[in-house]
Order: C-alpha cells, then structure tokens, then sequence
C-alpha cells in the first residue's frame, strides 16, 4: 500500500523540482532561431589589428548571449580581404544561405525556400553620426542583399554604466559613490565627447543625465567635429563652479582618430578617459537590436542600479 506522499515503505521519493513562478522564474535560455538571418556588426573607421579585436570581443559577447546566432564582421573602409567590406559579407552571408537551402533540397528534405532578410545590419556607433549612418546604408544597398539596419546603440543606461567605468579606470571618477572613500583626481565636471554634429551632441544628452546621476557632478555633451564645441563646453562647465574638467568619449572606438581625442582633452585642459570599446555592454546592446528587429522575446539587457 502506498500513501499520497510516497511508498508505504517509508523510502523518499524523489519529487519533481516545481517550477518557480511569477517574474523572479528563471527565463528559459534563448536560442536562435533555426535559419535566423545573420548578425552583421558594422565596423566603421579605419581598419587595423586593434579594431578587429575590439570588433571580435562584442560579437563573441553577443554569440554567448544567444547560442547559434550567426554573427559577422563587416568593415566599412574594409579591403575585402583581411578586413572584408561590409557588401561582401552581406553578399557571402546570402550566398551561403542559398547554398544551405539547395543542399537541403537535393538531399530530399522538405524544406521552404528562404525568405525574409537575409542578415540584420548592426552600426557599431554609440550614437547618431549621419555621415557613417548614409555610408553604412548605402553600402547594404550596394550588396544587393535584402538587409534590415537597426538604430545604433545609444541612448541606453548600459552606457552610462560603461562611461562611469571608463572614468573610473582612468581615475575621474569613484567607481561606486555609495563607498567612504575618495579619489583625488576625480573631476567635478564631465564633458561628454561625441561625434556626429548636433543630433549626435542631443542624443548624448541623454546619456549623459544618467551619468549625472551615477556622478552626481554636471555632465555636458560636446561635439568633438565641430570647432571650438569642446573649449565652448569646458568653460561653461568652469563658469558654473567646476574646476576639474574629465573627457569622456561617447564613442565605441573606431569611429575617431584616436589624436583628436588628444587634441580636444589639451583644448578643454583636462584629463579624457578611454573610449567605451569591448565594454560587455556594447555587445549585449547589439544583440537587442538584432533580437529586437527580429521580433524575438529576448531579455532586454538592463543597467546598473545607481548606488
């Protein structure tokens, strides 16, 4: 005889583990979907051997967050060779699906002919540059490749997040204002570079308040393309009580010579951080885009509480 609970012998019985509900349940792990388009990060700026590592550290960020996804690099000054140019990856990515679907069929499968976009374009851009934004989309047309463009990155809180932890390092900024202690170069005032004119310079205001708010220190974007923008910023900053100015570029990296951040940081008369680069946000912020394109119910990446 056996009792609701378990064998009359008194022996445990392994019970099924009850799924936890309401919003704290784990989420079911998120995979791409079979035949899914390709993820194509658009890189901008010049090639070299420290973008394409930049380059490859987000995209294997994304492949981690989705398993399955293919993803892929193409560059926009690429030389269709060590770099290859954005329309050839488009074009071999739509080369390589017809090829799956015709393997399939001449193996007997019952398979549907592809449809649908054949990749999703990712701009590797913080924010809104229109020269690089007509650049990439004419480039998607020039493959010939029926391509979906996303947004770019920004706003977003995870890039405050990755602001702040750029200030850090560079030693502008405590790494959590929560903590009892100080740094002694941390500036009181925070000049957001950007690049990308005035739209640019608007949509870095926004991630700006957030890191305002993360610094509680006055924080103001600047266009690092436009003259005089940058010394027109630091003395309005300076004007209101500020006396230790720190750059920090709203930029991922590649899009910018490296020497004008130089020459803006000796025009404002201040220390700069590091650009933002393989930050583990940048990476997760191209997949949403991917996944938001696409329709999937992905998580949603989240920023940092303020501390």
């Amino acid at each position: 005889m056996s009792s609701p609970t378990g064998p009359a012998s008194g022996l445990p019985v392994r019970m099924p583990r009850p799924r936890q509900p309401g919003r704290h349940r784990r989420p079911e792990p998120l995979v791409a979907p079979e035949g899914a388009p390709a993820l194509v990060l658009a890189v901008p700026g010049t090639p070299s051997g420290a973008t394409r590592g930049l380059a490859d550290e987000i995209v294997s960020i994304a492949r981690s967050e989705l398993p399955g996804v293919d993803a892929r690099i193409g560059y926009l000054d690429g030389d269709d060779e060590e770099f290859p140019a954005l329309p050839t990856v488009l074009a071999r990515a739509a080369e390589e699906r017809t090829a799956r679907y015709e393997q399939a069929r001449d193996a007997g499968l019952e398979v549907k002919e592809p449809e649908g976009p054949v990749a999703v374009v990712v701009p590797l851009l913080a924010g809104p540059d229109g020269a690089l934004l007509r650049r990439i989309r004419q480039a998607v047309m020039d493959s010939r490749v029926a391509a979906e463009l996303t947004d770019v990155l920004g706003p977003h809180p995870l890039l405050a997040e990755a602001l702040h932890v750029r200030l850090s390092e560079a030693g502008l900024a405590r790494a959590d204002r929560a903590r009892l202690f100080t740094v002694a170069t941390a500036a009181d005032g925070i000049i957001l570079a950007s690049v990308g004119g005035e739209e640019a310079v608007q949509a870095a205001g926004i991630t700006g308040m957030l890191l305002a708010a993360r610094l509680a220190v006055p924080v103001m974007a600047a266009a690092l393309d436009q003259e005089g923008s940058i010394a027109s910023v630091a003395e309005q900053l300076r004007s209101s009580g500020s006396q230790q100015l720190a750059l920090a570029p709203y930029l991922i990296g590649p899009e910018i010579d490296a020497a004008l951040l130089e020459e803006a940081a000796a025009e404002a008369g201040c220390s700069a951080a590091e650009p933002l680069g393989p930050y583990p946000a940048i990476g997760k912020l191209a997949l949403a885009k991917y996944t938001t394109a696409l329709g999937i119910s992905a998580q949603q990446p989240q920023g940092t509480p303020v501390r």
